[in-house]
């Protein structure tokens, strides 16, 4: 069994108060809804966000404010998160409740899409985290990174999605 590590959980005050947040944002030719449903589609996480080896969701549908899944990622670790915002088409965001290591304090991602025309919206992306040990010092040296790898994920996500609506 993995071991859990406790997170501090958040409201959605965090993406405006947290001490390291990222924001990052993309326009994709597919509707709202074409781009919520994929969120709520376990497999296409790992298509786009190529850090993500698997998602489980660890609740039924429908989805909502405390639904929960459990995320395994790439280098090992594995988190548990819960829904803090949940709005079909529009919003959703979630926090890690418990990581398989002890380095996050608090952590929270949002997705947030408006809606261009019928057949395409902006899909904004905002991580926010607050760092524990000694991450607090490392963190500052790879942000830079981190908004372009966001940036990339996000396109990865358009393409995927531009790409199914062609079929």
């Amino acid at each position: 069994m993995v071991k859990k590590y406790p997170c501090k959980t958040v409201d959605m005050t965090f993406f405006d108060t947290a001490p390291f947040r990222y924001v990052a944002d993309v326009v994709i030719k597919s509707s709202a809804v074409d781009v919520f449903s994929s969120f709520e589609n376990a497999e296409d996480w790992p298509r786009w966000v190529k850090l993500i080896r698997t998602i489980e969701w660890t609740a039924e549908q429908p989805f909502g404010i405390g639904t929960t899944r459990t995320v395994s990622t790439v280098g090992g670790l594995v988190a548990h998160e819960e829904f803090i915002a949940w709005e079909r088409g529009r919003e959703m965001a979630f926090c890690f409740t418990h990581t398989s290591d002890g380095r996050m304090e608090s952590f929270a991602e949002r997705y947030q899409i408006d809606e261009i025309d019928d057949n395409s919206c902006r899909v904004k992306l905002t991580v926010a985290l607050r760092p524990r040990g000694v991450s607090r010092f490392f963190l500052p040296l790879v942000s830079p990174v981190m908004r372009v790898g966001l940036k990339l994920m996000l396109r990865r996500l358009a393409c995927m999605l531009e790409e199914r609506n062609k079929k």
